[in-house]
């Protein structure tokens, strides 16, 4: 048993045919159910059904297989398992079948027409969900002559007023549906005079993407229309055809694959158009380009060597002492520019210690100090520190090196 991972218990119970997820809540609040030989009565525990033992009044549960079915309602049938009035409900017609399933949806109690059953829970909330915008067909008669601005305000949307049974439903307009207009039938009653005494009736096939109370007959009363008869003939794509009214089929794997791949799992279904298979965890985008790979950079190895260590460094004038001039390298970092005064093309490079290269330290030390130099480079050009015992000389000259230098 665990919290975080695994499904709700209620929704295993609802799986195994004891009672609906609702009615679950019940038996596991009033300590009826055990997992793992310990009752648990509080909400939000998650199970395991592999490896889980889940026991209901001391019997151990086990889920039963997914079964999808398509069903023909007929007109003054229930869309409900039980009815407090004593009125037929489609359980009559839900009868042997190797699990307990309940209805999709629902329709009203004179509309016939398509109705989904199944002990599916995801797929069937995923049906019913809002933003799923699952399409469902419909065709209904209403009486007399429908005008084109009627027609109009039916496929823009209209608002309704609440509702009989939920007087305190908020005003609001429905989505845009599709409206067809299929034929006319004149009036087959005349008056003594032979002349008929009404408009006689029209067939429209209506296309709605939510499920409303009533909503055709409350949008065709919005419009002036009176809905003498309403059936559904579609589904999230599933008919009823060949079935009589009271018959049902079970949906075959091809269905409940294409069900799942619209609506349950919307990543397969993009990957199908794209003529993949197989599970698709993430989101797929028809349109997206695929992800291009990424480059990856070759390390560029440096020379060895004094070579490869000179690069970027500072460059010494020159490594022989005793020549004294500089050989034709390229100005270093660091190196500063000539001296106020010196001749044009002169280079006095240093050494990272600052020290001035051997044999150059008399002419770095005649040359005046950098622009903006320090006071302490202004002494150390005029040897201003003397130094212990007869070496003031050499301190003096090395430090005007060092200050022409800087």
């Amino acid at each position: 048993m665990t919290t975080s991972k695994g499904e709700r218990l209620q929704k295993v119970l609802a799986r195994a045919g004891v009672a609906s997820r609702r009615h679950a809540e019940d038996l596991i609040t009033a300590g009826r159910v055990r997992v793992n030989g310990r009752v648990v009565t509080e909400m939000g525990v998650r199970v395991d059904p592999r490896r889980d033992k889940v026991e209901l009044d001391g019997k151990r549960l086990v889920s039963e297989p997914l079964v999808h079915v398509v069903m023909h309602k007929p007109r003054g049938v229930m869309t409900t398992l039980s009815d407090p009035e004593g009125r037929p409900t489609v359980a009559d017609i839900l009868k042997n079948l190797p699990a307990r399933v309940y209805p999709v949806g629902r329709l009203d109690f004179h509309t016939s027409g398509v109705m989904l059953a199944t002990n599916d829970g995801a797929l069937a909330q995923a049906l019913l969900h809002p933003r799923k915008s699952v399409p469902k067909i419909y065709v209904c008669k209403v009486r007399g002559v429908v005008t084109d601005l009627q027609l109009d305000k039916l496929r823009e949307g209209v608002m309704l007023a609440p509702s009989e049974s939920d007087p305190d439903e908020a005003p609001r307009k429905t989505l845009p549906a599709d409206v067809k207009l299929l034929r006319h039938t004149p009036s087959m009653v005349s008056d003594e005079r032979g002349e008929p005494i009404n408009d006689g009736a029209t067939w429209m096939e209506v296309t709605l993407r939510e499920g409303r109370t009533r909503q055709i007959h409350r949008m065709a009363e919005a419009v002036g229309l009176f809905v003498m008869r309403l059936a559904r003939l579609s589904f999230a794509g599933i008919t009823a055809e060949g079935l009589r009214p009271g018959e049902k089929r079970a949906l075959t794997d091809d269905e409940v694959t294409l069900l799942r791949r619209e609506y349950l799992r919307p990543a397969e279904g993009a990957a199908l158009l794209k003529g993949h298979d197989g599970d698709y965890p993430e989101a797929v985008d028809p349109d997206e380009e695929p992800a291009s790979a990424p480059v990856r950079k070759r390390a560029v190895k440096r020379p060895g060597g004094g070579a490869g260590r000179a690069a970027g460094k500072t460059v010494s004038a020159s490594k022989d002492a005793s020549s004294g001039a500089a050989r034709g390298v390229k100005k270093p970092a660091g190196t500063t520019k000539p001296a106020a005064g010196a001749p044009r093309g002169s280079t006095i490079a240093t050494r990272r210690d600052g020290k001035a290269p051997a044999g150059r330290s008399d002419g770095a030390a005649n040359a005046g100090p950098k622009r903006g130099g320090s006071a302490r480079d202004d002494r150390g050009a005029s040897g201003g520190r003397s130094a212990p015992g007869g070496r003031s000389g050499g301190r003096s000259g090395g430090r005007g090196g060092r200050g022409g230098g800087s």
